[in-house]
């Protein structure tokens, strides 16, 4: 299958905070524009204000203080944290286009961020039956990425969130993606200098092979 590159594809990226909820809308209006053929496909890179997200499979006791605005959203996955700091990555792909293969699409993009991380020296890796990207912090494994999508007409919704710099306190609200028993981590926590445009490039300088993988023979 022959699938558009990289460069038939937006890369927008905000300056700022974005509010969820505008991004939320304005991402859903995407997604349907480009199943209609009346939009490109489009690789947003964004930061929000500090919001806790509920996945599908969210459970209430994993909420312990909702210190921050909690909204419900139609990806998957549980409880999750977002805020200034962490690079969110809004991807929307028509997978009819690139192969009708949900599982195919969620390893390749979790390769991507893993890719990505690995440009800054970073050993991430993704776990069997446990969601996120995970890479070791002092010894023990920890979570340094989330990965939640939806797909929708066969056009994909959400994507990643990478901690750069965040505040990693925040967390402390939620169980993140309902694992009690794991830590989270940062760029910085492990010692990396990098700042959200430093990952952006990383995650340039690897999108293609992204792209590449998105369809499973």
């Amino acid at each position: 299958m022959t699938t558009p590159p990289l460069s038939d594809i937006e890369w927008r990226t905000n300056a700022g905070l974005t509010p969820y909820a505008d991004a939320l809308a304005e991402m859903e209006a995407r997604a349907v524009a480009v199943g209609t053929g009346d939009a490109r496909e489009l690789l947003w890179m964004l930061e929000h204000p500090p919001v806790y997200t509920a996945g599908t499979s969210a459970e209430p006791g994993d909420l312990i203080d909702a210190r921050f605005p909690v909204i419900s959203t139609g990806r998957g996955g549980k409880y999750t944290y977002h805020g200034p700091g962490q690079r969110i990555g809004y991807v929307v792909l028509d997978l009819t286009k690139r192969g009708r293969d949900v599982r195919c699409y969620v390893h390749a993009l979790e390769s991507w961020v893993i890719a990505a991380l690995g440009e800054l020296g970073v050993e991430a890796f993704a776990v069997d039956g446990r969601v996120g990207i995970w890479t070791l912090d002092r010894g023990r494994e920890a979570k340094i990425g989330a990965i939640g999508v939806r797909v929708k007409r066969w056009v994909t919704l959400h994507g990643f969130s990478v901690n750069v710099d965040p505040d990693l306190s925040h967390f402390g609200g939620i169980v993140p993606c309902g694992l009690p028993e794991y830590g989270v981590t940062s760029l910085q926590s492990l010692g990396i200098p990098a700042d959200l445009a430093t990952f952006d490039a990383a995650l340039a300088l690897t999108a293609d092979a992204f792209l590449e993988t998105v369809s499973c023979p």
